[in-house]
C-alpha cells in the first residue's frame, strides 16, 4: 500500500513539474498573442494585461506594411531549396566519404567537423566584404548557396554516422543486378536514411526560416526580403510599433505551426526511428 501511495505522489509531482515547465514555455507565445490585439500605448502601459478588445486592424496593418505575401514566398523559396540542397549534397558527400576508403577522405571529414566550431559571427565581416565587392549579394540564389555552405558540415556529420550502419551487402546485391552507383544511392541507401533526413530537415527548416542575421547581410532590396527581415519594418531609430510588430510575429509563426501540425506524425516517427537506430 505504501509503495502505491509513493508512486502516486511521484506521478503527481512529475505532472506538476511538467505543467510548470509547459507554462514557462508557452508564456512568451501567449504574451505575443495577447499584445498583438492591443494599442501601442496599452502594450507599453501594461503588457501582461488582457486586451480591452480584440482588434484585427493591427494584423491588417502588419500584413500590408511587411508585404507579407512577397516575404512569405521569398521565405518559402529560400527554405525549401536550401533544405533540399543541404540534404542532397550532404547525403551524397557522406556516402562518398564512408564508402570510398581514401586517405584524403578522413582529412576532409575532420576538416568539416572542425569547421562546425567556428561561429558565423567570426567570419561575418570578411564574408560581407569579399562577396559584396564581387557583387554576389542581394540574391536569393546566393543566399541558398550560402546556407548550403554553412549547413553542409552538420548534415554530413549526421549522415556519416548513419551510413556506417547501412549493410554494404545490400549495395553489392544491387550492383550485381546492374544498378549504377547513383541508382544504388538513391534507390537503396537514401530510403534507409529517412530518420536522419527527417531530423536534418526539421533542424534546417527551423534554422533557415527563423534566421535573421545571414539574410540581413545578403538581402538588401525590399522585394527579396524574407519574413524575419520584414518584421524589422516596425522598429525605427527612435520609435517602435510593438503591437503591430507582435501581430507580424504571429503571422510569421503561422506557416511554421501549419508545417508542424501537417507533418507532426512523420516528424515524430522520424525522430523515434532515428533514436531506435
Amino acid at each position: 500500500m505504501g509503495v502505491n501511495v509513493h508512486r502516486k505522489w511521484n506521478k503527481i509531482i512529475i505532472f506538476i513539474i511538467c505543467c510548470l515547465l509547459f507554462a514557462l514555455y508557452i508564456f512568451p507565445f501567449l504574451l505575443i498573442l495577447i499584445n498583438s490585439f492591443k494599442g501601442r500605448l496599452e502594450v507599453v502601459a501594461n503588457p501582461l494585461s488582457l486586451p480591452s478588445s480584440f482588434d484585427l486592424s493591427y494584423y491588417i496593418e502588419a500584413f500590408k506594411t511587411m508585404n507579407y505575401g512577397a516575404a512569405l514566398i521569398n521565405s518559402l523559396l529560400v527554405t525549401i531549396f536550401s533544405v533540399t540542397v543541404i540534404i542532397v549534397f550532404s547525403s551524397m558527400l557522406a556516402y562518398f566519404l564512408v564508402r570510398w576508403k581514401w586517405k584524403i577522405n578522413k582529412f576532409i571529414f575532420m576538416t568539416m567537423v572542425a569547421s562546425m566550431i567556428i561561429p558565423f559571427q567570426a567570419v561575418m565581416i570578411p564574408f560581407v566584404t569579399i562577396y559584396g565587392n564581387i557583387g554576389l549579394l542581394n540574391s536569393r540564389g546566393m543566399l541558398i548557396y550560402f546556407y548550403l555552405g554553412f549547413g553542409v558540415s552538420m548534415a554530413t556529420f549526421l549522415y556519416h554516422g548513419f551510413i556506417k550502419s547501412v549493410p554494404i551487402e545490400l549495395e553489392e546485391a544491387a550492383i550485381i543486378d546492374g544498378a549504377s552507383r547513383f541508382q544504388v544511392f538513391f534507390r537503396v541507401v537514401m530510403p534507409m536514411l529517412k530518420p536522419t533526413t527527417a531530423t536534418i530537415a526539421i533542424l534546417d527548416v527551423l534554422w533557415v526560416w527563423n534566421d535573421f542575421l545571414l539574410p540581413s547581410l545578403v538581402l538588401v532590396n525590399d522585394n527579396v526580403r524574407t519574413l524575419p527581415l520584414s518584421t524589422f519594418y516596425f522598429f525605427g531609430k527612435y520609435t517602435a510599433n510593438y503591437n503591430v510588430a507582435m501581430a507580424a510575429l504571429v503571422l510569421v509563426l503561422i506557416p511554421v505551426l501549419i508545417f508542424y501540425f501537417v507533418m507532426q506524425k512523420k516528424i515524430i516517427a522520424g525522430i523515434v526511428e532515428g533514436a531506435l537506430k
